[in-house]
């Protein structure tokens, strides 16, 4: 049994993760979340290890994840107990990787492998395969608490979001071995203790100095770059009547008077929202002719979202599409998404889970596109990812490698409504523009829709829940990053650490 203390630390930690994201979004809480854990590890097997990291993960979890339940329960149309258990059952799973670590530093340390060494690379090696297994849930990874820490995580255009997790659990165990008493008993433990001191507070410094040299940089190396005006429509329209053909003309109406007040002479790119256009523009019906001359009436380039569909005889399968229109009225391209939202947009392994629907209205479920596409706005190039896809870093680095210079993410955050979701979603996707070095720009439907630079600063933004136009001027970048360059190299390498250390302590008995 746990007794009350080891369960009140282990509580402790998943509470100060927790409150590291937004909306608390006490970003410093992260440098020292992990202590209470470590010093419970320091006195448990590997089954008590196991057991106290899966505590301190469904509370941090429960905390990041707790709107779920408002999905399921407003737009899933269940009951709200049926909510909690969706809920409860996605942070169940997620808590199995804080428990694997706890159960991992345990067995490496009876094996006489110090914690300083092995959490980092344990830690970034278990959320490397979360963001990949079962499609892959890379929500609120610990990196992402530092989005407000400008100087903290420019090294993301090296190492991505895996180098800052590197050494926030870096630094926690240098704080644990400081404050655990050994560091303080005697001259021997404090020579012992000094150098992981020296190389592990080196590091945040070297980290620092890199993002402030960073930052100077990318001020100087943009300023003459081409640039482009960019309006941001926020039609805030209600989910609940969305897809209502009833409001399809008001809908329609929202975003062409908003589109056509916001145009600005010159090159200018108006973006609308995920699926803003509530039927299938491809149809080239009527209403589509109507998006078509809100491009040209505006004498912009149009970039919006609408359900697309691919027919292979008598089979329908629907996409979750993008379009983008010239200044002229032609219909320059399509991307369809590729990554979907599992249970929200389509059922994996449907013929078990048959009893399963899934949560979005307005088509049967979703079939992924096969390609990564840029939309090419005359001689440039432009990235855009479809919501859910603005946290996978993978499929803004392929954009990249593929010409793009500028990345828009179009999303319908209304499905969050005003929980926590829509600021934890838009402070993932900023650390896209760190690792390429481009802008991004972002429209949703009902917020938060943002402009933010290479150096992911969030240089203007909208209130949830509003009907606005964020306007503003963005350039297009190419620095052809470490990062664009060579992916989660630093991801991998510590997996590879990992295993060899694994193999080592495979030849050595318990201590």
């Amino acid at each position: 049994m746990m007794n009350r203390k080891t369960l009140s630390l282990s509580l402790l930690s998943g509470l100060l993760i927790f409150l590291s994201f937004p909306k608390a979004d006490i970003g410093f809480l992260a440098w020292v979340a992990l202590v209470p854990l470590f010093y419970v590890l320091r006195d448990t097997d590997i089954p008590g290890a196991f057991r106290t990291g899966f505590i301190t993960g469904l509370v941090y979890s429960t905390g990041l994840i707790y709107w779920v339940v408002f999905v399921v329960v407003h737009y899933g149309y269940l009951p709200f107990y049926a909510g909690v258990s969706v809920m409860l059952l996605l942070a169940i799973y997620l808590s199995l990787y804080p428990a694997l670590f706890c159960a991992g530093l345990v067995y490496f340390r009876k094996r006489g492998v110090r914690g300083v060494i092995i959490a980092p690379l344990l830690w970034v090696s278990l959320d490397y395969v979360k963001a990949h297994l079962f499609s892959g849930f890379p929500w609120e990874d610990l990196a992402y608490s530092q989005h407000g820490y400008l100087p903290v995580i420019q090294v993301g255009d090296i190492t991505g979001i895996y180098g800052i997790t590197f050494l926030i659990v870096l630094l926690n165990c240098i704080v644990y071995d400081c404050i655990s008493g050994s560091f303080f008993s005697s001259d021997s433990e404090r020579k012992r203790f000094l150098p992981e001191i020296v190389i592990g507070f080196g590091l945040l410094a070297l980290v620092f100095s890199y993002g402030i040299y960073r930052i100077n940089d990318l001020k100087n190396t943009t300023e003459h770059l081409d640039s482009i005006n960019v309006s941001l429509i926020q039609g805030n329209i209600d989910q609940s009547v969305k897809w209502s053909q009833k409001y399809q003309t008001d809908t329609m109406n929202i975003y062409r008077n908003m589109s056509v007040d916001a145009s600005k002479p010159g090159m200018s790119l108006i973006v609308w929202p995920e699926t803003a256009v509530p039927f299938c523009f491809q149809n080239y019906d009527d209403r589509s002719r109507d998006v078509i001359n809100t491009a040209m009436g505006a004498n912009s380039w149009l970039l919006f979202g609408s359900l697309g569909y691919v027919k292979d005889k008598e089979e329908i399968s629907f996409r979750n599409s993008a379009y983008l229109i010239s200044p002229e009225g032609a219909v320059s391209g399509r991307y369809d998404k590729v990554h979907l939202v599992p249970f929200g947009e389509y059922v994996p392994l449907r013929n078990i889970l048959f009893f399963i629907d899934k949560l979005v209205e307005g088509a049967g479920d979703f079939t992924p596109g096969g390609e990564i596409t840029p939309f090419s706005v005359g001689d440039k190039k432009i990235g855009t990812l479809i919501c859910y896809e603005g946290i996978f870093p993978e499929i803004s680095r392929e954009y990249c490698l593929k010409g793009a210079e500028l990345l828009v993410n179009i999303t319908n955050d209304a499905w969050y409504g005003d929980t926590s979701a829509p600021y934890q979603h838009l402070t993932m996707a900023a650390f896209r523009a760190i690792e390429n070095r481009t802008y991004m720009i972002r429209a949703a439907n009902t917020g938060i829709s943002a402009i933010v630079d290479p150096t992911g600063e969030i240089l203007s933004r909208t209130n949830l829940f509003e009907r606005t136009a964020l306007n503003g001027s963005v350039k297009f970048t190419r620095q052809n990053t470490f990062y664009s360059r060579y992916g989660n190299v630093f991801a991998c390498s510590c997996i590879a650490f990992l295993l060899i250390g694994f193999l080592i302590s495979l030849r050595r008995k318990d201590r």
